[in-house]
């Protein structure tokens, strides 16, 4: 079964009332390929606001979700909370928490498993450092956050995976189509070696660092490339050019 094409905007601590109605008043106005899928991320403040006036076939995603049922966890938000708003996404995994807000692969894996579980798909993400990168560890890096998800789940059909190298996030530097290809493949492999071929042939897995409306057709036309995860560039105009990169 071929993999439907999944593009992800990852809206981050941006965009206001205004800006983000722009948005969606830009989405919904556009002739997008209906044979892509799209789910955006606003902030948490806005993700009632976007669902409510975003065209019914895009889908809204939170950008983090808790791994614990209503409860005294003061500034989280549950998977109860995105159900009862309509939001049937979630990002997990994204760097700048790994990285910033300290969340280890395990965090990372426990809350996904409770997102899947109970209902949400996660776009989950994945990458290495620029440092790891240069020493060779890329894809030592890559296996072992694959192996703390492994360890929690068993269900993948409501994965999308998002490999993210962190050198290429908002920095304008771009993995070269061959190095996201290698690393998409080398990704699909470790699912058919550890998990299943089936889990390998059905999840997408999708390319995000500096996606822009220049280079998503090559990146494309890859064969394990089936969509992207968008940061800055969700927020503009172009990102209609990037949904409709198969075109």
């Amino acid at each position: 079964m071929a993999r439907k094409f999944f593009v992800g905007g990852n809206f981050k601590m941006n965009g206001s009332i205004s800006s983000i109605n722009e948005i969606v008043d830009n989405l919904n106005k556009a002739q997008l390929d209906p044979n892509t899928e799209t789910v955006i991320a606003p902030p948490a403040l806005y993700l009632l606001l976007v669902r409510e006036r975003v065209r019914k076939e895009i889908g809204v995603a939170s950008q983090n979700v808790f791994d614990k049922p209503n409860g005294a966890f003061t500034g989280e938000i549950s998977v109860q909370h995105l159900k009862d708003s309509g939001i049937d996404w979630t990002i997990l995994g994204h760097s700048e928490r790994r990285t910033i807000l300290g969340e280890s692969d395990e965090v990372v894996a426990s809350k996904t498993k409770y997102a899947t579980e109970n209902g949400i798909s996660v776009i989950w993400c994945c990458g290495e450092s620029l440092e790891q990168r240069e020493s060779g560890k890329t894809l030592e890096v890559i296996a072992g956050q694959l192996e703390a998800l492994k360890a929690k789940i068993s269900d993948w059909s409501k994965i999308v995976v998002a490999y993210e190298p962190i050198w290429a996030i908002g920095t304008g530097k771009v993995a070269s189509t061959e190095q996201a290809q290698e690393v998409h493949a080398s990704i699909r492999e470790w699912l058919a070696k550890n998990v299943s071929q089936s889990v390998a042939d059905e999840t997408r897995i999708l390319y995000g660092g500096s996606v822009s409306e220049k280079n998503c057709k090559d990146l494309s036309k890859q064969k394990d490339i089936d969509g992207f995860l968008v940061g800055g560039a969700s927020l503009k105009p172009a990102f209609v050019d990037i949904i409709n990169s198969k075109l």
